[in-house]
């Protein structure tokens, strides 16, 4: 795992890091997931590495004053094996860290049920729940409605054009103001000024 730091724009502080999937050649070159997660997943390797960037993840954060955000697809939580990994793994890592599982919207929902359970399982745990990549499809809103979320993260497409694009930087305000309304916290992606 790779980790990006996540700042409180108030404080000017690091909150919590993210945990990002990255693969390291022999040569030391860095490789983005977008080049190897749709090959894990056809040579079942995906499961894999799912459970070795959460333990790795947990075990470089338990004694930190950091919290970890870790993506999730919604196949992890549908698939038992995966769905009983994490649980096991929140167990034991019994509050030690904060731990903030991002569900990846651009899998979709279909089963509000059994990821709504899933959320009411980890939560037990301390685990909090945000919804990735917000703002990318049509159904965000209704997984905010559908689903007890902590936080929302509104993607870079949407950020890295709010000064630039008047239709994006409305968008946001938007994404805000229905956060806030909510008492949904919001993280944005790809803040590159004030």
């Amino acid at each position: 795992p790779f980790y990006q730091p996540i700042v409180n724009l108030q404080t000017g502080k690091i909150e919590r890091y993210e945990a990002l999937v990255r693969m390291i050649e022999p040569s030391g070159a860095v490789i983005a997931p977008f080049f190897f997660l749709g090959i894990s997943r056809k040579a079942k390797l995906y499961q894999a590495i799912t459970k070795a960037v959460m333990k790795k993840s947990f075990d470089t954060f338990e004694n930190l004053k950091y919290d970890i955000a870790i993506n999730i697809a919604t196949d992890d939580i549908l698939t038992p094996s995966i769905r009983e990994f994490i649980v096991k793994q929140l167990k034991e890592l019994d509050g030690r860290c904060g731990v903030l599982l991002e569900i990846v919207e651009s899998d979709g929902i279909d089963n509000y049920a059994a990821v709504a359970d899933f959320i009411r399982e980890v939560g037990t745990y301390g685990a909090k729940i945000a919804i990735d990549d917000f703002g990318t499809g049509y159904s965000n809103f209704e997984h905010v409605l559908r689903l007890d979320v902590d936080c929302i993260k509104i993607d870079g497409g949407l950020i890295k054009n709010i000064t630039s694009d008047k239709n994006a930087e409305i968008i946001v305000e938007t994404i805000v103001t229905f956060a806030k309304r909510l008492s949904v916290k919001t993280v944005a992606e790809f803040v590159h000024s004030k």
